[in-house]
């Protein structure tokens, strides 16, 4: 039997269309109290909290986050005031400060979840090699084997299995499966689990080895949303809360304005690299941090469908599937937060299918954290 916290709720809430009511449902699973015997959850590399809303959606308890960036914690702790955070450097992070911080002892943790920083795998980016931020995947490792946890999740860019980033895909599980994990990777899209955004994911998923349960993905629960129905029914207010991405050149007259004069939509901006006009029937592309300062030729931020414009902080969480209750510091570094994140509802899908086809399937007595 399907447990509550695996039913997106899609009927009775009064809003406008279906995606709004999995967002406000998924919200309110996030909001409600913890089963005594909820699986538990420690996220490293945590950001602004994408994942850890997932996990929480999901009926998860997090009993630790790992980050460092400053603005990423401020906006986690406004989100997630009862979880503890580890605001520093994860290298600096010893097992046994987290034990202590946690009261787990080695093997009791359901999930070890991590999305190590992917700027060097990304294919938006320089794709080197021996791009420091590679190797972070180390310190999730060397946590990994010291608490021992029944479960772990990896999420990294898509990229990391193209050309000579292969190298350290295979490298990066062959560390995983040392550590005592049969680990399964696969591609998964976020807009097959909810979400308006074309967003290619590879995902890690592992099992202890002495568990006996062989890792599995979840498979797509939905079709694509489309721009339209996710930004439906935003309030001026909410939009306007940090029209944030208007290039600041983008007056009548100006090169930039004349650019999105002649953008159709679904269409790249005439004279930038990256930067596309969203297309209302369609689904989004990958929302990306680069160029997130407005006003720069190249930026990857998404135009407005129909306005002359760059989408806004919200209009962003919207199509990630951030509900509209969820906070963020500020507006430039909300859009930081957004891009680096991973989609909640992506993580919950990946969450609910841990729970119930992975932690179900071991026959163990669950670990109630008071």
């Amino acid at each position: 039997m399907r447990s509550k916290w695996s039913n997106v709720l899609t009927a009775g809430t009064g809003s406008r269309n279906k995606y709004l009511d999995i967002l406000e449902g998924a919200w309110a699973l996030h909001l409600a109290p913890r089963e005594p015997d909820a699986p538990t959850v420690i996220s490293t590399f945590a950001g602004g909290g994408g994942s850890s809303l997932g996990y929480s959606m999901a009926g998860f308890r997090e009993l630790l986050a790992v980050e460092w960036d400053d603005n990423a914690v401020a906006t986690f702790k406004l989100n997630f005031p009862d979880v503890p955070v580890y605001h520093g450097d994860i290298a600096k992070l010893s097992v046994e400060q987290v034990l202590e911080m946690t009261g787990l002892q080695p093997g009791e943790l359901d999930v070890l979840d991590g999305s190590p920083p992917c700027q060097g795998f990304s294919t938006a980016g320089k794709r080197q090699i021996d791009d420091e931020r590679n190797q972070l995947f180390r310190e999730y490792v060397r946590l990994l084997r010291g608490l021992r946890p029944k479960v772990l999740v990896m999420e990294n860019v898509s990229g990391m299995v193209k050309g000579k980033m292969k190298l350290l895909f295979a490298e990066i599980l062959s560390e995983l499966k040392a550590s005592g994990y049969d680990v399964s990777a696969r591609l998964l899209n976020a807009m097959y689990f909810n979400v308006p955004q074309s967003r290619e994911r590879m995902i890690f998923i592992g099992v202890r080895q002495d568990l006996g349960v062989k890792p599995s993905h979840p498979k797509a629960q939905s079709r694509p949303v489309t721009v339209r129905e996710a930004l439906d029914g935003l309030s001026e207010s909410e939009r306007d809360d940090a029209i944030a991405h208007e290039w600041v050149d983008a007056k009548p007259g100006s090169k930039t304005y004349k650019a999105l004069q002649k953008t159709p939509q679904g269409s790249r901006l005439v004279g930038f690299t990256m930067a596309r006009r969203l297309a209302w029937n369609e689904v989004a592309g990958t929302i990306q941090t680069g160029g997130v300062a407005p006003g720069y030729p190249g930026s990857s931020w998404p135009a407005h469908p129909t306005e002359h414009r760059g989408i806004s902080t919200r209009e962003a969480a919207r199509l990630t599937s951030f509900p509209d209750r969820f906070v963020f510091q500020d507006w430039r570094d909300g859009a930081m937060r957004i891009g680096n994140s991973v989609p909640p509802l992506f993580m919950k899908a990946i969450a609910e299918h841990i729970r119930e086809h992975i932690l179900a399937g071991m026959g163990l007595e669950p670990r109630r954290v008071e």
